[in-house]
């Protein structure tokens, strides 16, 4: 059998190579054709004899042969638009004797036709995946698990760890931890491992809602309880939290008066709407998370002691980036290839000088601020690999003249502003009040600030 093989095996391979629902070509080390299919060449309408010791770009249309070749690593499954439709194409080095000869790469589907068909079929496929995904995240709000937090270091496994133990109960969770840790994260992932996964997740931004109208949000109100109240009035964030999970985030913003109802509401299990004479039941589990010293605002007489020790059943410290520098390799690998996907834009991969300048920078911003760097410079490049020159302005270094060449005033005024709040939030470890109070500006203001330049 061997010998018969042997003997047609020239033919064998042929009729493989012609016969699969597969397109191939072949480039040697320098990225020139050595073999190119029949029905490719068709397909491309070239002369395969003529194609041959061509250099593989001008022959296939956004070919990326010769740059496996150059790199040595595979692309599988990579959509490749040719003469009108996109392909999938896969490119796999070949190697000898520790040294890349040459690669071959394959197109999936001999028959336009049928990609066009597949294609169909795949994305109304993927368009009730959508649909049926969006209703699930409509009814229950949770769109995290802990499968979104990326990292393998100890630190953050035994925060994960924890989740996980206290997740399955009732028991009220405090995380604590500076801007951009990825505190709400994790409270979507404690929701999808409890129990009322099923059940709604409700999201309130203490800081981000005005003091007036907290009461109201969080409550709810009757028809006509006050001047503006819609028809029929209102449920609040803790009616519509009933059954599951009420996540109050930047609680140490939350005004003494919302305070006190609160705490009523965690010891009773009602609340009372504004306007209203009548208590309701609710079963509402509740976590916090703040990135302010509570114990300090207590003392100060700014947050309710009582209410303290209500939420404080379960505290959980979420560790800043920069003391955790082994997660920030994968962390910007995952980041970049979320946000790539998301634009649609290819880059793959960070220089090392990047990665090497990420693992030594401070991270005031934590993983926020290295998405936004990351997202920033996938913008910026025009090469399929970041560089120090693709990072944003702030993060190179600064100009001997404190006036660039048609740069207008209020251009040199916001980024001397930018990196004041940088600065400040790096020096305070991330606490917002008392970076606000470093630069002697007002609560509301400083966080208008972050929010404009997304710190």
């Amino acid at each position: 059998m061997l010998e018969e093989f042997g003997k047609y095996s020239k033919q064998i391979i042929e009729t493989i190579l012609e016969k699969s629902d597969y397109w191939f070509v072949v480039v040697d080390d320098t990225g020139r054709i050595t073999y190119l299919g029949e029905n490719y060449s068709e397909f491309l309408g070239v002369d395969r004899e003529k194609a041959i010791g061509k250099p593989v770009q001008e022959i296939i249309e956004n070919s990326r042969m010769h740059i496996v070749v150059q790199t040595g690593k595979e692309e599988i499954a990579d959509l490749q638009y040719i003469r009108g439709n996109h392909m999938i194409a896969s490119r796999t080095p070949v190697w000898a004797d520790g040294k890349v000869v040459g690669a071959v790469g394959t197109v999936l589907y001999r028959d336009p036709q049928e990609l066009m068909k597949m294609n169909s079929q795949v994305k109304d496929f993927l368009l009730q995946m959508d649909y049926y995904r969006k209703q699930l995240e409509d009814k229950n709000g949770a769109t995290y698990s802990l499968h979104d937090v990326v990292g393998s270091s100890t630190a953050l496994n035994q925060v994960k760890e924890k989740i996980k133990k206290v997740a399955s109960g009732d028991v009220s969770v405090l995380l604590r931890g500076e801007s951009g840790t990825g505190k709400e994260l994790f409270a979507h992932s404690i929701h999808q491992l409890s129990e009322r996964h099923t059940k709604p997740f409700v999201k309130v931004n203490c800081a981000a809602i005005p003091d007036h109208l907290l009461e109201s949000e969080l409550f709810g109100y009757e028809e006509g309880a006050f001047t503006g109240a819609q028809k029929g009035g209102k449920p609040g964030k803790f009616q519509l939290a009933n059954g599951g999970t009420l996540f109050l985030d930047e609680i140490g913003d939350m005004p003494k008066d919302a305070q006190v109802k609160i705490l009523r509401c965690l010891q009773e299990g009602e609340v009372e709407r504004i306007g209203s004479v009548t208590p309701e039941k609710v079963d509402v589990r509740i976590v916090t998370a703040t990135n302010q010293p509570l114990e300090k605002l207590i003392e100060e007489n700014r947050f309710r002691e009582d209410l303290f020790y209500r939420i404080n059943v379960i505290q959980i410290e979420i560790p800043p980036l920069r003391t955790r520098p082994e997660d920030i390799r994968i962390t910007a690998k995952y980041l970049l290839h979320h946000i790539t996907n998301r634009t649609g834009k290819r880059v793959v991969d960070l220089d090392s000088e990047v990665m090497e300048f990420f693992t030594t920078y401070s991270w005031p911003g934590n993983v926020r601020e290295l998405e936004n760097v990351i997202e920033s410079a996938v913008h910026l490049t025009n090469e399929e690999i970041i560089t120090l020159e693709d990072l944003p302005d702030y993060l190179q270094p600064a100009p001997s003249p404190s006036y660039v060449q048609g740069e207008s005033l209020k251009d040199i005024l916001e980024q001397a502003e930018k990196q004041a709040i940088l600065q400040a939030l790096q020096e305070t470890n991330g606490d917002k009040l008392e970076a606000a109070a470093k630069l002697k500006i007002g609560k509301s203001s400083f966080y208008d600030k972050v929010k404009k330049y997304q710190l």
